[in-house]
């Protein structure tokens, strides 16, 4: 259930800011900027190709932050981006129908002997 809340709020942070900046009348380039922030966006939501989706707002997000006043909030996305990306999609995604869910775990950790 975390990845899946976690998968949503970040789609949703990226969809709600690309579409406010899509309408606000910019140029050519910075509106395809917008574009490439919702695509990544729409694909979390989904959880779809997460891992690809999450290195891109990582990605995109970085260089946000490196060109603008704004640090905070494109550092957290970023790094939710990336977590997304090195964690996956959860149960609960297209990810998992179509390519199946994994579930790694770890082995037990050998005992050593106490070094008196």
């Amino acid at each position: 259930m975390g990845l899946l809340f976690m998968r949503l709020v970040v789609g949703s942070v990226l969809l709600v800011r690309a579409s406010s900046l899509l309408w606000s009348g910019h140029a050519l380039d910075a509106t395809l900027a917008f574009v490439a922030l919702a695509a990544p966006g729409l694909l979390l939501v989904a959880g779809l190709w997460t891992p690809l989706a999450g290195m891109a707002v990582a990605a995109i997000e970085l260089s946000q932050m490196f060109s603008s006043e704004v640090v905070v909030a494109p550092l957290m996305a970023a790094t939710m981006g990336a977590a997304l990306a090195m964690l996956g999609p959860g149960r609960w995604s297209l990810d998992a129908r179509l390519f199946g869910w994994k579930r790694i775990e770890a082995p037990p950790r050998a005992r050593t002997p106490n070094a008196h």
